[in-house]
């Protein structure tokens, strides 16, 4: 903290039109889009930082991540000129910039931080054809609520200017603290470079029974496992708690350098795209495998020969063996959530465990309140996501850490967890199909033809065949959420086919995808009988 005082600038702008957060307080779009148009980036950051009451805003903690995505340095870079420029008092950011989603969660929560900016695409491509994004997580640790959503987008409309220090260089490379003389502030603005594992670390420290989870991995018998981290955010935390901290081998973890283009692959933890872990567990040699997504709050799981768990089964399971877990045991299970899409399954073990279920709208914000208020110890999405109330957001490598802790104590297969699961609560058949790159105006009016054939009374009671099954229509609505907490109503969140058989057929319009629309279709078929429990999903 040397020399003269930095200027603040104020930097006149005119608005985009088109910065209406899709949920989450998150706004994705193409890396272009951020990089080249003036001022894009700027303008939506001031938008955020004055959704933040101004007395709560100034002197205040606020953290900041990225996934490593190609454009984060520099986004990095302008986040903190303009925090500094708009009163925040101090920062909390990654080395290198890096922090997974679940960690920024974990942070502001730790520390009672105003709130956190997370830069990420979550499992979308980088690299400067690929896609860039913005997150801003609240003061729970949670992603901006709708309400919060709403200001954000209503200021980027009307926004004339954002305030900035451009001339204030930090070094995101050195662990410790730095600090900026301002003009016209009376206290210096700090930053603290912060090492973007251990916090995080600390914490799932709490939950799991490590020394069980190490036994497994390198006791007699061991269990060999392979994770990939597909160049994104999680290679670091990978090495650390798995590898150092757990004991498995060194080359157990794959594509462990974080890359600005995530090696030219989609990061997304399906099996698509995680092509390199199915292929080396389709060998046979490991018997447990797990990919994560850029940002580090989405997971797959996969048993030996390439078994493939579906993330609503996933949860399913996870729910019916949180006894493994000590955190559970010691806290105890007051409820579970899921997203209207993600299957049924996890409704089956609630009611065995006389638990409630809490059927929300997609998107994790809508876990937030439940667990704020304690109804929810558990909940997840179809999208690979899962977690628990000791964050809120969603945290692939605590949903893998619970897998290997079942394993342990249950001293079986994946595949065999997974074949005892369905032989007690019957098999949910999934799959989503997704037709993207839309015309908004023709999904629009593709829902509103949809919505008035399946909700007229005349289609209560139609049969389908497929096969030798006949589905019989018993309910059919425009799904909506009254939030138990606050009252909060929710509208229009996807059409539901429920047959008499609790399978379902689901339509829903997706946001999430930036400018043009998504359209995803939901099938569920509930298969009671273990003897056909070996069928194809599509089939």
């Amino acid at each position: 903290m040397e020399g003269s005082p930095i200027p603040v600038l104020t930097v006149p702008t005119v608005p985009y039109e088109d910065q209406r957060p899709a949920g989450g307080g998150g706004l994705r779009r193409p890396t272009g889009l951020f990089e080249g148009q003036r001022n894009y980036l700027p303008n939506f950051i001031q938008s955020v930082l004055s959704s933040i009451d101004l007395r709560d805003r100034q002197g205040c903690t606020m953290v900041v991540g990225s996934d490593g995505r190609y454009f984060s340095r520099t986004a990095t870079e302008i986040v903190v000129q303009m925090a500094a420029a708009n009163g925040i008092g101090r920062l909390i950011i990654g080395q290198n910039g890096i922090l997974s989603t679940p960690a920024v969660s974990c942070i502001i929560r730790k520390i009672k931080a105003a709130g956190g900016i997370i830069l990420t695409a979550s499992h979308c491509p980088g690299g400067p054809a690929g896609e860039f994004g913005v997150k801003f997580n609240v003061a729970n640790g949670g992603p901006a609520p709708d309400v919060v959503s709403d200001k954000i987008y209503q200021i980027s409309k009307t926004i004339e200017e954002y305030a900035i220090c451009p001339d204030l260089r930090i070094d995101l490379s050195r662990l410790g603290r730095q600090e900026f003389d301002l003009e016209n502030k009376f206290k210096p603005f700090r930053v603290e470079i912060v090492d973007p594992v251990d916090i995080y670390l600390n914490l799932l420290r709490t939950i799991f029974d490590f020394n069980a989870i190490k036994s497994l991995l390198t006791g007699p018998g061991q269990l060999k496992i392979r994770v990939d981290a597909m160049h994104g955010v999680m290679g670091p935390y990978v090495r650390k708690v798995l590898c150092d901290e757990l004991g498995a081998p060194a080359n157990s973890a794959i594509n462990c350098v974080p890359l600005e283009d995530f090696g030219g692959q989609h990061p997304d933890p399906n099996l698509t795209y995680a092509t390199t872990l199915l292929e080396a567990m389709k060998g046979g040699e490991y018997g447990f495998g797990a990919a994560f997504d850029a940002d580090g709050d989405r997971y797959m799981i996969l048993g030996q020969n390439g078994f493939f768990v579906s993330p609503s089964d996933s949860l399913a399971i996870i729910a019916a063996n949180l006894s493994c877990i000590p955190y559970f045991r010691q806290m105890g299970v007051r409820g579970f959530g899921r997203s209207m899409p993600t299957s049924t399954a996890l409704d089956r073990v609630a009611k065995s465990m006389k638990v409630p279920v809490y059927e929300t709208p997609a998107g994790w914000r809508f876990f937030s309140n439940l667990m704020d208020s304690g109804r929810c110890s558990l909940c997840g999405e179809e999208s690979f996501g899962t977690g628990s109330d000791h964050l809120r957001e969603k945290d692939g490598l605590w949903a893998v850490l619970v897998w290997l802790s079942i394993l342990a104590a249950r001293k079986q297969s994946v595949e065999e967890i997974v074949r005892d699961h369905w032989a007690k609560f019957g098999r949910h058949y999934y799959c989503r199909f997704d037709y993207e790159g839309l015309e908004p105006k023709a999904t629009y009016y593709i829902m509103r033809d949809l919505e008035a054939l399946v909700t007229d009374k005349s289609f209560i009671g139609q049969q389908f065949a497929v096969g030798n099954h006949v589905y019989s229509v018993a309910k059919t609505d425009c799904f909506e959420y009254v939030d138990p907490v606050d009252g909060t109503v929710t509208k229009k969140q996807g059409l539901r086919i429920i047959f008499s058989d609790a399978s379902r057929l689901i339509f829903r319009l997706s946001s999430s995808s930036g400018i043009r629309a998504t359209i995803r279709l939901y099938a569920e078929s509930y298969e009671r009988d273990p003897g056909g429990h070996d069928q194809e999903p599509q089939v």
